[in-house]
Parts: C-alpha cells; sequence; structure tokens
C-alpha cells in the first residue's frame, strides 16, 4: 500500500470510529447520521496542471444511499446558433442563460431513478436534469429546449458536465468513498459540494462541503496582470510575438 492509499484509510478509519462505538455502550445523544471530508479542500492550478481527483469519503450511522453533487461558480452563457451562407458556417441566433454551473458532476451508489422520486430529485436539485438555467424570456419553450440541449452538450463536450453519476463505493455498511475528477480546463472559483443521505425514497441528512479551486504560482501572477492590465497586457503580448518571428526568420535566414 502507497503512503498516499494508507493515508486514505486512515482518515477513513478515524472518521467512521464513532459510528463503530455506538454498539459499545448506552445512547446518551444520537450521533451525527452523516459525517463527510475531501482529501483536499484546495485544488491548485499551475502551469503544468492537467487534472486532478479529490477523494470524498465518509461514513453513515445507518445503511441508506448516498447521492453527492459538485456544482461550480455560477456564470452567465451565450449559446449561438450556427448557419451555414455561402459555403461558410457563420453565427446566427444566440441565447443568453444566467446561472449555469461551471461545472457540474454527481455520484450515487445506485442508480438514481430508484433512490429517490423525480419529485425529490427536483426539489433537492440532484441531477443534470434538474439545474435550472434561466434563459431569456423571448424564447418560445421549443427554443428554450434546444438552446438547453446545446448548452449542456457544450458543456461535456468540454468535459465540465458529468455525461453520467460517477460511482460511490460502499466499503462496508457504513464507510463510503467516491473520486472527483476536475478536467486541466476547470474552472477557478469556490465550488459546492453537496451530499445527501437518502433513505426509504426521503433525504434524511445533507451535508455541504466547499470547495476551492485557484490559480497559484507564475500562471496565477500572468492571469491576475492579464485581468488587471489588459491593455498592457495584449501590447506586450504583440511585442513578444513581434521579437519570436523576428528571431525565428534570422535563424532560418542564416541556415
Amino acid at each position: 500500500m502507497t503512503v498516499p492509499s494508507a493515508i486514505r484509510v486512515a482518515f477513513m478509519i478515524t472518521l467512521a470510529l464513532p459510528f463503530l462505538t455506538i454498539g459499545a455502550g448506552p445512547k446518551k445523544a444520537s450521533a451525527d447520521p452523516l459525517v463527510v471530508d475531501l482529501s483536499n479542500h484546495l485544488v491548485a492550478i499551475t502551469t503544468g496542471f492537467t487534472g486532478t481527483n479529490v477523494l470524498l469519503f465518509g461514513a453513515v450511522e445507518e445503511e441508506g444511499d448516498v447521492v453527492v453533487t459538485v456544482r461550480g461558480p455560477d456564470q452567465d452563457m451565450v449559446v449561438r446558433k450556427k448557419e451555414r451562407k455561402v459555403g461558410i458556417w457563420v453565427n446566427s441566433e444566440s441565447a443568453r442563460y444566467k446561472n449555469v454551473p461551471a461545472y457540474y458532476a454527481s455520484a450515487s451508489n445506485r442508480p438514481m431513478d430508484i433512490i429517490a422520486s423525480p419529485e425529490v430529485l427536483l426539489d433537492y436539485r440532484i441531477g443534470l436534469q434538474n439545474q435550472r438555467f434561466i434563459g431569456e424570456s423571448k424564447l418560445s419553450d421549443d427554443d428554450q429546449k434546444v438552446y438547453r440541449e446545446a448548452l449542456v452538450r457544450n458543456m461535456q463536450g468540454a468535459g465540465l458536465f458529468g455525461e453520467r453519476p460517477a460511482k460511490i463505493s460502499f466499503l462496508s455498511n457504513q464507510l463510503f468513498r467516491t473520486d472527483i475528477h476536475f478536467p486541466a480546463n476547470t474552472p477557478t472559483g469556490t465550488y459546492t459540494i453537496n451530499v445527501y443521505l437518502i433513505r426509504d425514497g426521503r433525504v434524511a441528512s445533507v451535508k455541504t462541503t466547499p470547495l476551492v479551486v485557484s490559480k497559484t504560482g507564475i500562471s496565477a501572477e500572468v492571469y491576475e496582470f492579464a485581468h488587471r492590465y489588459s491593455a498592457l497586457y495584449g501590447i506586450i503580448a504583440v511585442i513578444i510575438a513581434v521579437v519570436a518571428g523576428w528571431i525565428a526568420s534570422v535563424v532560418f535566414r542564416k541556415r
């Protein structure tokens, strides 16, 4: 067993100790039915960031189903429709949506439609299909559906919306775990992770924990400079491109 794996197992055993000792004596107070934590609450994006996995682990007091949702910071998005004109694909109509998560993923130990009814999933906004994207009121219902499907398709293509729930594994009747994948293009910001304990089709407990995705090192400094001094950054970028082109031409000319 590797050191990171041993540390994770130790974390999970420690997390489960309160539940494992419940039956050792009389119950003076009811234990928390759901306890969760992350292997890391910070995803640091450096220059060479290629994506990473964050381990979510937890324990339940009694048997039940567990569902996890991960939602990134809200943003406005524009979905554009392309049309072919004179042999060229060009943007034509567009639709703007508000409150679109920059990232969305979910996980469950069993299929969600078995765990809970559609009404319960809708009430708790569980699942990609139950996320509210506020579109422009001028769109008809049919257009709303078309543009929403295009938005979801684009985000899934970018790896920012999960196409299907990931798997939650129970290591015993009480311990569970799942990996949350963050691709290389994960947007920065504060992410909200909700963990639901569901019994008999009803939500018995909910735990919420934050996770921060942040640029660090030189990439963070360049990012901040580019946004704070955008005009100067553009000028410097042009100068660098011109100088690089000139150096390349000189080198090839000598050859």
